[in-house]
């Protein structure tokens, strides 16, 4: 496929009382595109997350990153430094699922209103955080394709406290696809097996893929842990599963 030209902007999203910050990115061809959440790491709305937004758009879809830290910190991003994780970590740990799912949908809710995008089906995907973040999404009825990379504490926390976030398996509404590195500690693979456990359990359609000598953060071409080959597999694996937005 031919990528396509692309337009990028800063967009705002009325939530209550702030408003959220969002980068999108579009495809400037004129056409019906569906549209695209896509879910920060604990580093924000960084270059990284703004690059995969960017390559979305050009695969053919409207693409947003809202900016989950707004409440806590505008405008905040940062690199990977130990000292960018700490505080990365920080945030992510006064984040709660009520809020993140609200924005999500305040993000949903932007696109369904803009020109080009086509309303009925919307996909996401998340890594770090984000991966966490998107397993919680796969719950809104209008999300019905997820690509959760590497979401450390899906079955043993949630954002804000509660019921592990794996107790929401049984309301997704679409097709989940998970992508985890075998070399990544913050993920034993015991909670590998217990997530795909728990999406087979109620039938739903999904996929989880597991890569030899990949580590934690291995999609990101700015970290150090990138693993190229993984990366690659691993985005031709999201293309199919957004592919069927395209059809639906």
């Amino acid at each position: 496929m031919t990528e396509r030209a692309i337009d990028t902007a800063i967009v705002q999203l009325p939530q209550k009382n702030l408003d959220i910050p969002a980068y999108l990115a579009k495809p400037k061809t004129q056409g019906i595109y569906p549209g695209i959440i896509v879910l920060q790491e604990i580093f924000g709305v960084n270059a990284h997350i703004r690059e995969v937004t960017e390559r979305i758009a050009r695969e053919g879809y409207v693409a947003i990153a809202p900016a989950l830290y707004q409440r806590l910190t505008p405008g905040f991003e940062t690199g990977y430094t130990p000292e960018d994780i700490e505080i990365g970590r920080q945030y992510k740990n006064q984040t709660k699922a009520s809020e993140l799912l609200s924005d999500i949908q305040v993000a949903i809710n932007y696109l369904k209103n803009l020109e080009g995008v086509k309303n009925t089906e919307f996909g996401c995907i998340g890594f770090c955080f984000g991966g966490h973040v998107a397993y919680l999404a796969a719950t809104l009825a209008d999300i019905k394709a997820v690509a959760s990379f590497y979401g450390a504490g899906i079955t043993t926390t949630t954002p804000g406290g509660g019921e592990p976030t794996i107790t929401l398996t049984h309301s997704f509404k679409g097709t989940l696809y998970a992508f985890f590195g075998m070399e990544d500690t913050s993920i034993p693979h015991e909670q590998v097996e217990q997530i795909e456990s728990e999406l087979g359990k109620y039938h739903h359609s999904h996929r989880v893929f597991r890569y030899d000598g990949a580590d934690h953060g291995f999609f990101c071409d700015h970290r150090a842990s990138y693993n190229p080959k993984a990366a690659a597999d691993a985005w031709e694996k999201v293309k199919q599963l957004f592919e069927q937005l395209q059809t639906a």
